[in-house]
């Protein structure tokens, strides 16, 4: 179907403004962008509590903050979007609340180091970092015996989908789930999402490019797993996994392809193709679409993790 009409109005406004296409911008000049897109998104609904901490890592400390609803029941990790390069966490702020009312989860947003100033695998490293902290303070973040749910968008679900494996791998803290939104699992850009022309929108071939180029500059580190989640030899005994991708995006080939390997090794997978929307729809808050996939994921929360203390 072609592109909805919310996301027709919102980038005829992003090209009435001048703003430059990603691959033509500093990461400056792109991370402005954000902060004036969180603008519109509006204040969000109330939670019951909010709180800024600090995680400490060997190679330095990043922010967290956590929204905490009325009686969690669950501790959802939810890693921000942005290649790698942008984001921050008072631009999640609307998007952390409606996660923490709608799915009755604690939402902690990490905000890892970006690069270019703290390259691959900085973000990797920081992501699993902050599970850890997650499971050593669960007690203060709504109880010891919560489950824990990491999820992210584009970039931030390449973060929770290297952190799920990593916790696999390491025998690390239990992860009850994943939510992957439109997840960046591979760095080819020959699959043919990448090459569509009716793709080439919010975010662009070359916009992945750059962002690439300042997270990981070194082409042939690029497979390494914790940087494509998709090159990782053995995907089993990952945890029951919800991924919504868009119709209008480059990377959704990845993420089929992606979801596909899920499949095959055996992990339960759910994957809703979002017709008529773009690279971003998620984090757009204001867009119908956004509304109904947090909806949705909240919904795919209960079916996988509370089923059976329904």
């Amino acid at each position: 179907m072609p592109l909805d009409a919310a996301t027709t109005a919102f980038l005829t406004e992003m090209a009435a403004s001048g703003a430059k296409p990603i691959h033509e911008s500093t990461p400056e000049e792109v991370r402005a962008l954000g902060s004036m897109l969180a603008d519109l998104y509006g204040p969000g609904p109330e939670v019951a509590q909010i709180a800024d901490h600090t995680v400490s890592t060997p190679t330095g400390d990043f922010p967290v903050r956590v929204m905490f609803p009325e009686n969690p029941r669950g501790i959802l990790i939810y890693y921000h979007g942005g290649g790698w390069v942008i984001g921050a966490l008072d631009e999640y702020n609307t998007l952390g609340r409606k996660l923490a009312t709608q799915t009755g989860c604690t939402v902690v947003l990490p905000a890892y180091r970006l690069a270019p100033e703290h390259r691959y695998p900085t973000a990797a490293d920081d992501a699993y970092a902050a599970l850890e902290w997650v499971a050593a303070h669960a007690a203060e973040l709504g109880g010891g015996d919560l489950p824990i749910i990491v999820a992210g968008d584009s970039a931030g679900g390449n973060l929770a989908a290297v952190t799920a494996r990593r916790a696999r791998d390491r025998r690390g803290p239990q992860i009850a789930m994943q939510v992957l939104v439109y997840p960046v699992t591979d760095a080819d850009f020959d699959r043919p999402t990448y090459h569509l022309p009716e793709n080439q929108l919010l975010l662009s071939r070359d916009g992945m490019i750059w962002f690439w180029d300042h997270y990981l500059p070194d082409p042939a580190r690029r497979t390494e797993p914790d940087a494509a989640p998709l090159r990782a030899e053995n995907l089993a005994g990952l945890p029951p996994t919800f991924m919504l991708l868009a119709e209008y995006d480059v990377l959704r080939d990845e993420g089929e392809a992606y979801a596909a390997r899920l499949q095959e090794a055996g992990v339960p997978i759910e994957t809703n193709v979002y017709e008529g929307q773009m690279h971003a729809f998620f984090t757009l808050v204001h867009f119908p679409a956004s509304a109904q996939a947090i909806s949705d994921i909240a919904a795919a929360i209960d079916t996988h993790v509370f089923a059976s203390t329904a």
